[in-house]
C-alpha cells in the first residue's frame, strides 16, 4: 500500500482554517498535520487542539515564536525604518515568511510533501507564502484551496463556511463580520462592513473592534514619558529597564496601548494588482519606529541616512510583496546593518491622546555639537561663515548657466 499522504497547514482556529482542514483532507485523502505559530495572538491560542482535532488533524504543533519573530524579523524591519505607503507598519506581511519557514521545518520533521494555507486568491498573503517556499523549499507542493474551482462553489462566502462550522468554536459569526489577524506587532482587520472607505472605523460605535489600544479620546489627560535606550539601532532598554527584543516589543505595546497610539486606516495597494482597505493597530511598534529615527537623526551620517531612506520604499515593498528571503533583501540588509554601526543612545517619547512627541535625545556617538551649529562665534573655528561664499557660488553654477542658454522665462513657465 501507498504511505498517505501527508500535508502541513497554516492553522489559526478561526473560520477559514477550521473549513480548510477538513475539506482538504476529504479531497486528498491524506493525513492533515496542523500548525499554529504563537506570535502574540494571546487569547486567540485558547482550545486550538479540540477544534483542530475536531476537524480532522492528526497532530497539532503550536510553537512559540515571538521572541524569533521580535528579534529577526521586527527588529531588522525597525532598523531599516520600513513603512508601506507611508503608513502600514507591515505588521502581518512580516510575520509570514517566519511562519512559512517554520512549516517548511515540520513539513521535513513529518516527512509531508505539502504544505497548505488558507489566503484568499485576492490576497497579498498567498504570494507571501508562496515565495517563502520557493526560496527555502522549492520541492514541496503547494496547496491554496481558495485558487480551487470546486471549494470556491462549496463555499462562496462566510455564511457557507459559518455553517459548516456551527459546531466548532470559532470566533467569526454573522454578527462579527469582518476578518482580523494579530501578532506581536500589531493587529489588522479587514473585510464586511470595512469594506466601504467612507464608514469611520473609529467612530464610538466600534470601539469593541479594537483590543490593543483605547482610543484617543479615551486615552489619559496626562501624558507620560518613556526613554528608550539603543545600541546600534536596536532597543535595548525602556525606562531604564535592559529587555531583550520581545520585552521591548510586549512593554511598548502596553504603553503605546493605553495612550492610544498606532492606529491607521488606510487604503493600501495590494501586490495583486487591487486596491484594499485595511484598519492597524499598531502601538509598541509605532513608537519604536519613531524612537529609532530620533536617534538616527543624532547619530547617522548625512549621506549614509539619505542613502538608506532612499531604499526605505524599496524595502518596504519587498517585505510587503514577500521578498524577506529574496537575495535583494538581504543585500538591502547588510547595507542597514553597516549604517546602524553609531545608532546608539537614548531617545525621550512624550505619549499623548494617540500622538508621539520627542521630549529629548542623547548619545555618546552625537554628530550634533552644538558649539558648532550655535548662531554665536564657534570656538572651535570649525565652522567659516566666508567659505559659504564660495559654496554657494559654486552651486548655483549650472542654475546660471542654465538661466543664460535658456532663459528666465523658460524655467518659471507653468506646464498645463
Amino acid at each position: 500500500m501507498s504511505k498517505q499522504k501527508k500535508i502541513v497547514l497554516a492553522y489559526s482556529g478561526g473560520l477559514d482554517t477550521s473549513v480548510l482542514l477538513s475539506w482538504i483532507k476529504e479531497k486528498h485523502h491524506a493525513e492533515m498535520i496542523a500548525f499554529c505559530a504563537d506570535i502574540g495572538q494571546e487569547d486567540e491560542l485558547k482550545g486550538l487542539k479540540q477544534k483542530a482535532m475536531k476537524t480532522g488533524a492528526s497532530k497539532l504543533y503550536v510553537d512559540d515564536l515571538q521572541a524569533e519573530f521580535a528579534r529577526d524579523f521586527i527588529f531588522p524591519m525597525m532598523q531599516a525604518g520600513a513603512i508601506y505607503e507611508g503608513q502600514y507598519y507591515l505588521g502581518t506581511s512580516i510575520a509570514r515568511p517566519l511562519i512559512a519557514k517554520r512549516m517548511v521545518e515540520i513539513a521535513r520533521k513529518e516527512g509531508a510533501t505539502a504544505i497548505a494555507h488558507g489566503a484568499t486568491g485576492k490576497g497579498n498573503d498567498q504570494v507571501r507564502f508562496e515565495l517563502t517556499c520557493a526560496a527555502l523549499a522549492p520541492d514541496l507542493e503547494i496547496i491554496a484551496p481558495w485558487r480551487n474551482e470546486a471549494f470556491r462553489k462549496d463555499f462562496p462566502g462566510r455564511a457557507e463556511m459559518i455553517a459548516y462550522c456551527a459546531e466548532i468554536p470559532v470566533e467569526a459569526s454573522a454578527k462579527k463580520p469582518y476578518s482580523s489577524d494579530r501578532n506581536l506587532l500589531h493587529i489588522s482587520y479587514e473585510a464586511g462592513i470595512l469594506e466601504d472607505p467612507w464608514m469611520d472605523a473609529f467612530a464610538p460605535a466600534n470601539k469593541a473592534m479594537f483590543k490593543l489600544s483605547v482610543s484617543p479620546e479615551d486615552a489619559p489627560d496626562k501624558p507620560e514619558f518613556v526613554e528608550l535606550e539603543f545600541r546600534q539601532g536596536d532597543c535595548v532598554a525602556v525606562n531604564g529597564k535592559k529587555l531583550d527584543p520581545l520585552g521591548v516589543m510586549r512593554t511598548l505595546n502596553k504603553l503605546g496601548g493605553r495612550h492610544g497610539v498606532g492606529r491607521v486606516d488606510m487604503v493600501e495597494n495590494r501586490f495583486v494588482g487591487m486596491k484594499s482597505r485595511g484598519v492597524y493597530e499598531t502601538p509598541g511598534g509605532t513608537i519604536l519606529h519613531f524612537a529609532h529615527r530620533q536617534i538616527e537623526s543624532l547619530t547617522m551620517d548625512r549621506e549614509v541616512m539619505h542613502l538608506r531612506d532612499s531604499l526605505v520604499p524599496r524595502y518596504a515593498t519587498l517585505v510587503y510583496n514577500g521578498f524577506w528571503y529574496a537575495p535583494e533583501r538581504l543585500a538591502l540588509q547588510a547595507l542597514i546593518t553597516e549604517s546602524q554601526r553609531n545608532v546608539t543612545g537614548t531617545v525621550r517619547v512624550k505619549l499623548y491622546k494617540g500622538g508621539t512627541y520627542v521630549a529629548g535625545r542623547k548619545s555618546p556617538r552625537s554628530l550634533y555639537n552644538p558649539h558648532i551649529a550655535t548662531m554665536e562665534a564657534d570656538p572651535t573655528k570649525a565652522y567659516n561663515q566666508d567659505d559659504a561664499t564660495g559654496f554657494i557660488r559654486l552651486n548655483g553654477l549650472r542654475l546660471r548657466v542654465n538661466s543664460k542658454v535658456n532663459g528666465v522665462a523658460n524655467l518659471s513657465k507653468t506646464v498645463r
